[in-house]
């Protein structure tokens, strides 16, 4: 991802305004989102910390596109695509990049995307003591994933929601060379290309909505909502902060970032899909170092966010 600057700033008291609204009752039964475990998606996390680096072009990258399906298939989930492309680099190499869709009640045709991205950048260039180590991820990468493989799991364990669920894992999101924000010509490359092939997916209509997941796992964790979201998704960012403000208080602040983060919700909103982010862009000093690792990470907050998902997926 990449901070934007130099734009104008949503201010705080107009959020918290938003966020003050009351909150529609869910249409459906709700889930037990007692049963969203922080330690299983701390599993999950670890698991992927196996196969680091987890970058375009390395074997640790194809380790994880099976770890997601075999994951996925576990719980059921198993109207699973790989959506196959390849990028081709100013240098002309080619890179062949990999988005995973999974379809939770595929024949709903209210379809919501749940997102994240699994590739993690190549090496620690932020590293103050080598900036060619590996960077583990933990937070920036594997937590995204994390989320939505126990999101995954326990709405095999609970009434079907009102919406159709579609979860994406995208592909490229750190960059044509794998080095996220280290990378002055960064762009994501999964999400775009996903959204120039919607109707792969949706030969009728749009999704109504998409979420997006992206360092959501570090301890005392702190969500303000991002000022693009609040842009081209307000109505949905209220509904998110309002939930996870009574699930945990300490875990979302409605005062706002103060400057735009380009994600995977960028092109989704591009498209014309409402998406927002979910991101504790404060991170340091372990930011894309070789520090992102499992110990800065917290069920507690796994749990914050993953719970929230759980019950916003089932408002109407």
């Amino acid at each position: 991802m990449r901070l934007t600057v130099n734009v104008q700033h949503f201010r705080s008291l107009a959020v918290a305004i938003a966020l003050a609204l009351s909150l529609p009752a869910a249409a459906h039964a709700e889930p037990d989102i007692a049963l969203w475990e922080g330690s299983r998606a701390m599993a999950h996390i670890e698991a992927q910390l196996r196969f680091t680096p987890r970058s375009l072009d390395m074997p640790g990258h194809q380790k994880t596109i099976d770890y997601i399906k075999a994951e996925l298939a576990k719980v059921g989930v198993t109207t699973v695509t790989t959506q196959d492309f390849v990028y081709r680099g100013n240098d002309g190499k080619t890179h062949p990049l990999f988005n995973i869709v999974a379809r939770l009640n595929p024949e709903n045709p209210r379809r919501v995307i749940a997102a994240t991205h699994y590739d993690s950048i190549v090496r620690a260039y932020r590293d103050s003591k080598n900036t060619q180590a590996p960077m583990p991820g933990a937070n920036n990468s594997a937590s995204g994933v994390a989320v939505l493989l126990e999101t995954a799991r326990v709405l095999s364990l609970s009434p079907a929601p009102p919406v159709g669920i579609d979860m994406i894992f995208f592909d490229g999101e750190e960059g044509p060379k794998s080095l996220g924000a280290g990378d002055p010509e960064w762009r994501a490359l999964g999400s775009p290309h996903f959204v120039e092939h919607l109707k792969d997916y949706y030969p009728n209509g749009k999704p109504e909505k998409a979420v997006v997941f992206d360092m959501v796992c570090k301890k005392d964790i702190q969500l303000m909502p991002e000022p693009s979201s609040l842009q081209h998704a307000l109505p949905e960012v209220k509904k998110f902060w309002g939930l996870g403000i009574g699930i945990t208080p300490s875990a979302f602040v409605t005062k706002t970032v103060s400057y735009p983060i380009s994600d995977d919700h960028t092109a989704l909103n591009q498209a014309g899909i409402p998406s927002f982010l979910v991101i504790d862009f404060e991170y340091e000093p372990y930011f894309n170092t070789s520090e992102d690792t499992l110990d800065k990470c917290s069920t507690q907050s796994l749990e914050a966010v993953g719970r929230t998902l759980l019950r916003y997926l089932y408002l109407p």
